[in-house]
């Protein structure tokens, strides 16, 4: 795990910037690994993005069966309670493509929330959305719902997946209003500097010389942005290696 003062570090970081800092370092295919692949919907944009490591649990609330397991929520939460903060909820819904019910409202958000977590990742439906706001509780979705059917707790501390994307209990996520970032852990050390250069090099170079256009004629607009792109490439080289973003 890195240091808390990284983590509130990234968190001031959309995820696209984190994103691009984290295909730069990463062995995996940054075109189709880590990364949500379905849409998702951020119903509290306004609270930016969350970061925190990922505790896991499955559900199916169109299924009456689960609840004869009188003991599962005890359980779950002393698993969830045991994981060091900050820890998002990612919460694999069997129902999927159906729903049927919600795992979240607000007893749910206060009650994970007083456990040490910042937000949750459901393919499923939350509901109380004015509530779960108050409580500081943060929630990429599927939709909404009414009810809560027959939420409890199913499996939980396993792999789970969640919007086409598979995520192991532990793992780093960073998320927002664009969707999520699931890092491997192999990855995790270098982020915040990856992603912090990344986007001083965007600053410096092609985003520069874009907002520097003022007077200019097209010719000379195009020449400053290819110089740009090549010194942003060089720059991305340079400290990376081979592998660059253009």
């Amino acid at each position: 795990m890195i240091k808390h003062a990284e983590l509130l570090k990234l968190k001031r970081w959309n995820t696209p910037t984190i994103y691009n800092g984290w295909e730069q370092i990463t062995k995996s295919d940054a075109a189709k690994d880590g990364f949500n692949l379905e849409e998702t919907t951020d119903f509290m944009p306004q609270m930016g993005p969350m970061v925190g490591y990922a505790v896991t649990v499955i559900i199916e609330p169109g299924n009456p069966a689960h609840k004869q397991n009188l003991k599962a929520w005890e359980a779950y939460r002393e698993y969830v309670a045991s994981v060091p903060g900050p820890k998002i909820v990612v919460v694999q819904d069997l129902d999927k493509p159906s729903t049927f019910g919600s795992f979240w409202g607000e007893v749910n958000s206060n009650v994970h929330k007083a456990l040490g977590c910042v937000g949750t990742i459901t393919d499923g439906a939350i509901r109380d959305l004015d509530e779960m706001n108050n409580a500081g509780f943060k929630a990429l979705a599927r939709r909404l719902s009414v009810g809560h059917a027959h939420s409890t707790p199913v499996k939980w501390n396993c792999e789970v997946e969640v919007f086409g994307r598979k995520i192991k209990p532990g793992q780093l996520i960073h998320a927002d209003k664009h969707g999520f970032l699931a890092i491997p852990d192999e990855d995790t050390d270098l982020l915040l500097d990856a992603s912090i250069f990344m986007d001083n090099n965007e600053c410096d170079t092609i985003i520069a010389a874009a907002r520097n256009a003022s007077g200019k004629s097209t010719e000379q607009i195009l020449a400053d942005l290819n110089n740009a792109s090549v010194q942003f490439g060089k720059a991305t080289k340079d400290k990376f290696g081979d592998k660059g973003e253009w």
